[in-house]
């Protein structure tokens, strides 16, 4: 099976600063949110995805990266695919955000660095990147404007399914989004 567009699954999702949480990931909202992501990935493996594709922005992108990484040690056929806008993407994040941005990477099947230097159009390209190389998205969205709202259109515009997770009620199934 392996990469091939048919069995891989993007993600997009929020950053922390509009996450209700913030960067709090004990914050119970945040635990039921990840909870959602990792329901939603075996899911997506029953159904035959075995490839799983990251942005790897803070917050949520890193949530969906740690619970893929959680599904490959129960299930050795899935690979992670983390690709980065730009190379530095993490050079100005905390320490400790750095540290978990570093031990994901280190983790994963495919590193793709999108473009080397950072410009004002390197998150949508990276976003292209992750649509065009998937069959299905699972987001995390609020409704609001921003490159989760961004991704969404230009994956509805390629005619992906995607699976919506309810940020405030991360405890009910995903939908699917179909136009």
């Amino acid at each position: 099976m392996g990469m091939d567009r048919e069995h891989s699954c993007s993600f997009t999702g929020h950053r922390p600063a509009k996450l209700p949480w913030g960067f709090d990931e004990a914050d119970p909202r945040c635990l039921a949110l990840k909870g959602a992501i990792a329901r939603e990935l075996e899911g997506l493996y029953r159904q035959g995805f075995r490839h799983f594709l990251s942005g790897m922005a803070q917050g949520c992108d890193l949530y969906f990266a740690q619970a893929a990484l959680e599904l490959r040690a129960r299930r050795p056929d899935v690979t992670l695919e983390c690709a980065l806008p730009f190379a530095g993407q993490s050079d100005r994040w905390r320490e400790a955000d750095r540290a978990r941005w570093r031990s994901i990477l280190d983790a994963c099947d495919v590193e793709t660095v999108v473009q080397e230097h950072y410009d004002r159009f390197c998150m949508h390209r990276r976003d292209r990147y992750l649509v065009d190389r998937a069959r299905c998205v699972l987001a995390v969205y609020d409704g609001s404007p921003g490159g989760t709202r961004y991704t969404l259109n230009y994956a509805m515009d390629q005619g992906l399914d995607i699976l919506l997770l309810d940020l405030n009620h991360p405890e009910k199934a995903a939908v699917h989004l179909t136009l």
